[in-house]
């Protein structure tokens, strides 16, 4: 009798951690690219809809504002000299590159899985502004009264809601 459940229990965790699902890479990849050109699409708008420094009020709560960080989450280090553009380039294309290797390896994980593509995607579309103009272009602000969360873009977003998925994926998880 336990040897059956231990088998059932082995089978049914062997499938869950496949590692190739029927499409394999091709749908993270898919997702990844969509957020990519999602991202890139709504940062050429909004650079060719304002000015740098422009805010336009959407609700109470929310403007349109074009902002550039040179720096990483929060403006992390955007006061520094130019070279953090070559580390968060340099750290986003590894990140990028490992995340493509997770993908493969447990490309049967479906929570984990989109988890990864949405960060890979927004990941790259912040090293696309990087390379391409120098710094990410951030125009989401969100704000309480006088407080204003640091503005962030669409690929900003992706990246937490990919953590916050795979924060899920792992706690159902470890309570199997």
């Amino acid at each position: 009798m336990a040897t059956k459940k231990r088998a059932a229990s082995s089978s049914s965790s062997s499938s869950y951690s496949s590692s190739s699902s029927k499409y394999g890479l091709a749908p993270w990849l898919a997702i990844a690219a969509l957020v990519l050109l999602i991202d890139q699409l709504t940062k050429i708008t909004v650079v060719r809809l304002f000015s740098y420094g422009e805010s336009q009020a959407v609700t109470s709560f929310f403007n349109l504002v074009l902002i550039y960080n040179k720096g990483a989450a929060f403006s992390f280090l955007s006061t520094e000299s130019g070279w953090q553009r070559y580390l968060f380039t340099g750290l986003g294309i590894a990140a990028a590159l490992f995340i493509i290797f997770l993908l493969k390896r447990h490309a049967g994980q479906r929570m984990f899985c989109t988890a990864l593509a949405l960060i890979l995607g927004g990941a790259i579309g912040n090293v696309v502004d990087r390379i391409a103009y120098g710094h990410v272009i951030d125009f989401l602000d969100f704000y309480m009264r006088n407080w204003h969360w640091p503005a962030f873009n669409v690929a900003d977003s992706a990246i937490c809601v990919g953590a916050v998925l795979f924060v899920i994926d792992e706690l159902r998880r470890v309570n199997k």
